[in-house]
């Protein structure tokens, strides 16, 4: 049987903002769970990982196109919106590789990933854009939702609906076949990302 080549990309809600690139031609599952040892807060998660022709040069490429991005030269973390990423890697993917929850050593990592998720979920008070506000859709200007509130509820063609919900309706609107979409990555506010507002904020605290 050939080896699997395999190009991912995983997030960690200890690490807002950064993203790691990495590969493998061996159990996926089995080298996200080696990723998590006692010096990391929370468990890395799997945000996409496919298969590709070769993985060696695949990452390379990747590493190099977003260079700007590093965080170290002897690291392969980036400070980059995951989405950016996935969108590169998508190029070279020949069959995308999902996993559940077998990422996770125990149902108690699990649970402390989901707790860190809820407390860092989006919100549009982060921004402090008010109810009433026009958002626009980034792949299709003229696709438009209203906030309704100031967490992260919108007005998109009469329903009410969360960000990420009514991203993914528009884009399907659109002819992409998703199972799922960021709503702070697909929305923009006054010309600019929801989630690169986010990160300008969160830059700056820093």
């Amino acid at each position: 049987m050939p080896v699997a080549e395999i190009v991912y990309v995983v997030t960690n809600e200890a690490m807002p903002g950064l993203i790691k690139i990495g590969r493998t031609t061996d159990d996926l599952a089995g080298r996200i769970r080696g990723l998590n040892n006692t010096s990391v807060p929370l468990p890395f998660e799997l945000y996409f990982a496919c298969e590709v022709h070769d993985s060696a040069f695949v990452e390379a490429q990747l590493h190099e196109a977003f260079g700007d991005h590093r965080v170290s030269k002897n690291r392969e973390f980036f400070r980059l919106a995951p989405e950016r990423a996935r969108a590169a890697l998508s190029l070279a993917k020949i069959k995308e590789v999902r996993l559940g929850d077998e990422i996770f050593e125990t149902s108690e990592d699990k649970a402390e990933v989901e707790a860190a998720k809820r407390r860092t979920r989006f919100q549009l008070s982060m921004l402090d854009i008010p109810p009433g506000s026009e958002l626009k859709l980034f792949r299709d200007p003229e696709i438009i939702c209203i906030t309704v509130d100031n967490k992260n509820k919108v007005n998109f063609k009469g329903d009410i609906t969360s960000l990420s919900d009514a991203a993914l309706h528009a884009v399907k609107d659109l002819g992409y076949e998703w199972d799922a979409a960021s709503g702070p990555w697909e929305w923009t506010y006054q010309g600019k990302r929801l989630d690169d507002l986010r990160r300008e904020i969160e830059e700056k605290a820093d």
